[in-house]
């Protein structure tokens, strides 16, 4: 079974993969003439699992990947390169590139054409049913299949860290009622695949899949183990599916967990370490405090993590078994702003409060001066409530589980918030909407197909670590290194069409900046104020503010949390392109991480479609293409050097269009959307946010992979589109699945929504028309970007008939923009449609105000008329139209 996972390896997926940006690279030399390309290291890598990232290339300028090295300062650091996208040329577009050093770089850095010493640093061998990963200091043992993703894991040869498998606890009950017993579940992995996913010299990408077991199975996962080389440092991306009955199935656990190998050591000689803003640090058996002296320098060893002498006081020696050895000890962060640090003796006993804090950094140590296993959680408390276990400190192996859902917390209770309030037709579910802004109808309001992905990091070490080591390793698994091209040189390779200005350049300027600078800062600062946090809801922001009771609409229907609605993803990333600004890539890196997998059902009946704005990030029943949309993907995908979770999400969008032929999305709010006919080949598409969502999925895969049936499909619909009498006035259209051709309109009608635009299609219809040439779909697009903010009159002259009174003109002003590329005195008009603020922000302010308890619980800080649609629409019109204004001077 082993040898056949080879021998795949080496005959398919190993070249394969090389072309889809996964695998490791036999290197080729570039051209002597290749530029330098400037890097900001905008966190450093020192005490860090390696880092990874995404290199644009101009058109026709690189055409195989070359060998690099990273060059800061005086320091060179060889870097592993792969292909992630490719030109229609066959030039390569996007590079992803790692390294494994865990030197102290500076802040600025070029990458630079230059052969380094890349030898096979991390080899892969057969064992029986397992295999090896040798990074140069581990040796992981990874079973094909069972309950353990790692069957043990060696140091220099010496076993310290065992049987690694994933846990799961489900209740069927959230609550004990009166009279009633809870029953829980326990269920164990089940690896059913195992994947050599990357085999490179200095990275490689280990992926499980398979489900959790119990009395049946629940909770598909994925997890990927991120090696390299010579780093004692590994990187775990663990995501589960939801698939169990929220009604009766209430989860109570989730986690990951390890067996930790004391080799024999004395309990006083056995160390845990917690990390809150410093360090907890305890012995199984406490030396310190006692009555009687065990000695200084004893004490002073234990203190420092480093083993005692034998050399006790008898006083102490002699009496060592009546000194009570602490087995067990816990970590919980159930909520934001507060941790406990609990201990006990073993089972059967009660806990002793030990410590709290308010902000855990999520990591912790179970060990010995022989060695053990520092385990951490990012997002630990962002995520809360999260737990570490520590237990059986006192047999010869121990055990420590790190919980993305603590035991400790009540269970996840993801039932619907209300009970329909008898809405149980289309009429009544209209005037629902009407006043909650909320698209209810039975049963849509499920969570069933929901993702969730946690990052955990571990270092498998061969000494307790100092407490300056440890509190070193959980600032960096909380901040990984990140690593970007500047915004200059991006802009200049052509990277996302150019459609960013780079900011902090221009005086002119400044007043738009400092606004785009207070947008910004002001959603930052209100994901804290307003504690947007938690398991299912961190990185998402809300959508609609409630100036009476001075909070965001958190309990009111559509206008709760914002799950991607009006771009707020690439207004983010659109900033971090034009300042390259590590806050923003962190704001923005959260979000993609919610909104692709928490606002997505990834398996049922509405996969894979979004849900719209709601409540719950899974509530409303409008499930739509718009919000799983691939263009909210990219750019965290090519930034991060191809990170392979969102490589998966953007890859099951390629057939999403084949769910709307029985979920319609705008059902209620339109029920004259054409209706599909059983085993037909088409479905209705909007030429909008339809297609926009379901080309970027094609397009996306066909830079990728070269794939020849995205590239037909997505010709296919453009010459489609092209050919409507009225271009993308047309509106919507049956489109066969098979071929992404659209039919024909015979109409002659005008159609128009106002949120065609504002779901990536112009960030589409950009990248489209620099990659291909197609004057026909290029007029269409033109023609769009022309007359959607057009005079009444223009639009009649063009179309036979205005489009009458549209919405959102302040964010279209950006398309007025692209035209002018095509017709530099359109740019004037953008300005003027910028600077009017319809549908938008007709004067913006930078004023915050302040509120105070007792009027609200605690002090608040607002903006007059804040609005999250507007504030993503107006920055990506301000930082679009500079960029285009740029390119016409």
């Amino acid at each position: 079974m082993v040898g056949n996972l080879f021998k795949a390896m080496e005959r398919r997926e190993f070249i394969k993969n090389s072309a889809l940006g996964l695998a490791g690279l036999s290197l080729v030399r570039l051209s002597e003439n290749h530029p330098t390309i400037p890097l900001k290291l905008l966190h450093h890598t020192r005490n860090g699992a390696g880092g990874n990232w995404g290199i644009p290339w101009p058109k026709s300028q690189l055409k195989k990947v070359s060998e690099f090295t990273l060059i800061s300062g005086n320091k060179q650091v060889p870097v592993q390169s792969w292909p992630l996208a490719f030109w229609p040329d066959g030039s390569i577009k996007w590079t992803g590139h790692a390294i494994a050093s865990d030197l102290d770089l500076g802040a600025e850095a070029q990458l630079i054409q230059k052969k380094s010493p890349l030898e096979q640093s991390i080899k892969i061998s057969e064992k029986g049913e397992s295999f090896i990963v040798n990074n140069g200091i581990l040796q992981i043992e990874v079973p094909t299949k069972g309950p353990y993703l790692i069957s043990q894991i060696k140091r220099n040869q010496k076993t310290l860290v065992q049987k690694g498998s994933l846990e799961l606890r489900i209740q069927d009950a959230p609550s004990a009622e009166e009279g009633n017993t809870i029953k829980t579940q326990f269920y164990i992995s089940e690896v059913e695949k195992v994947s050599i996913e990357s085999k490179g010299p200095i990275r490689t990408v280990i992926k499980w899949e398979g489900t959790h077991l119990g009395k049946e199975r629940r909770l598909p996962f994925v997890v990927r183990m991120y090696i390299y080389s010579d780093n004692d440092q590994v990187r775990l991306l663990h995501t589960i599916i939801y698939d169990a009955d929220e009604n009766k199935e209430f989860i109570s656990g989730l986690g990951i967990k390890f067996e930790v190998d004391f080799q024999k050591e004395e309990w006083h000689n056995r160390h845990i370490r917690f990390a809150g803003e410093g360090i907890f640090s305890e012995a199984v058996r406490g030396l310190t405090g006692l009555r009687r002296d065990p000695g200084k320098s004893i004490r002073e060893a234990q203190m420092e993590g480093k083993r005692t002498s034998s050399d006790f006081n008898p006083a102490v020696g002699n009496r060592l078994q009546y000194i009570a050895g602490f087995g067990d000890y816990t970590l919980s962060q159930l909520n934001a702003d507060g941790f406990e640090i609990k201990k006990r003796t073993k089972a059967g006993h009660s806990w002793i409060q030990s410590a709290h804090g308010k902000r855990s950094l999520g990591t912790a140590y179970l060990g010995s001066p022989s060695g053990g296993l520092v385990l951490g959680l990012r997002h630990f408390w962002q995520s809360y409530p999260a737990q570490i276990d520590i237990r059986k400190a006192t047999e010869d192996v121990g055990e420590m589980a790190m919980w993305f859902w603590a035991p400790d917390a009540p269970p996840m209770d993801l039932r619907f918030y209300h009970d329909g309030m008898g809405q149980d037709n289309y009429p009544k579910q209209l005037e629902g909407l009407e006043i909650n802004y909320e698209d209810y109808e039975p049963g849509f309001g499920t969570p069933y197909g929901v993702a969730r992905t946690s990052e955990v990091f571990f270092q498998v070490v061969d000494a307790t670590p100092s407490a300056e080591e440890l509190l070193r390793f959980a600032q960096a698994v909380q901040d990984p290194p990140i690593i970007s091209a500047t915004p200059e040189y991006m802009k200049q390779a052509g990277a996302f069409a150019g459609a960013f200005p780079v900011l902090g350049k221009n005086r002119k300027t400044k007043e738009l900046e400092d606004q785009l600078d207070f947008y910004f800062q002001f959603y930052k600062d209100q994901v804290e104020e307003h504690h947007w946090y938690g398991f299912w809801n961190y990185g998402d922001f809300m959508h609609s503010y409630d100036e009476d009771r001075h909070v965001w609409k958190y309990d009111i229907g559509g206008f709760a949390w914002d799950n991607s609605e009006l771009s707020t993803d690439i207004w983010l990333w659109t900033y971090f392109l034009s300042t390259c600004r590590s806050d923003v890539y962190r704001l923005a890196e959260a979000m993609t991480r919610h909104t692709g997998e928490v606002d997505v059902h990834h398996i049922g009946r509405f996969s894979p479609l979004g849900s719209r704005h709601n409540v719950m990030h899974w509530g409303c029943s409008a499930k739509q293409l718009r919000i799983s949309t691939a263009a909210n993907r990219r750019y965290f995908y090519y930034l991060s050097g191809g990170d392979e979770r969102t490589g998966d999400l953007m890859r099951e969008q390629i057939e999403a269009a084949r769910t709307l032929q029985s979920i319609v999305p705008i059902r209620k709010v339109n029920p004259d959307v054409p209706k599909n006919t059983e085993n037909s080949v088409y479905a209705s598409l909007g030429f909008g946010t339809d297609w926009g969502a379901i080309a970027s999925a094609w397009f996306t895969e066909w830079e990728r992979t070269g794939d020849p049936k995205m590239k037909s499909r997505l010709l296919k619909s453009m010459d489609s589109i092209a050919a409507q009498p009225k271009g993308f006035f047309t509106g919507l259209q049956m489109m066969n699945l098979d071929t992404g051709e659209f039919q024909i309109d015979q109409s002659n009608k005008v159609s128009v929504s106002h949120l065609n635009a504002v779901f990536g299609l112009p960030e589409l219809c950009y990248e489209l028309l620099q990659c291909i040439n197609h004057p026909p779909f290029e007029r269409a697009w033109l023609q769009y970007c022309m007359l959607y903010n057009a005079s009444a009159a223009e639009q009649e002259k063009a179309l036979g008939e205005s489009l009458r009174r549209l919405n959102l003109q302040q964010g279209h002003a950006r398309l007025t923009a692209y035209a002018a590329r095509k017709n530099p005195a359109l740019i004037q008009r953008a300005w003027e449609e910028f600077y009017k603020g319809e549908g938008g922000f007709r004067k913006t302010s930078k004023e915050k105000i302040s509120i105070h308890p007792p009027e609200v619980l605690q002090t608040r800080h607002e903006n007059p008329g804040i609005s999250t649609n507007a504030v993503a629409q107006w920055g990506l019109a301000a930082m679009q139209i500079l960029a285009f204004e740029n390119e016409n001077r």
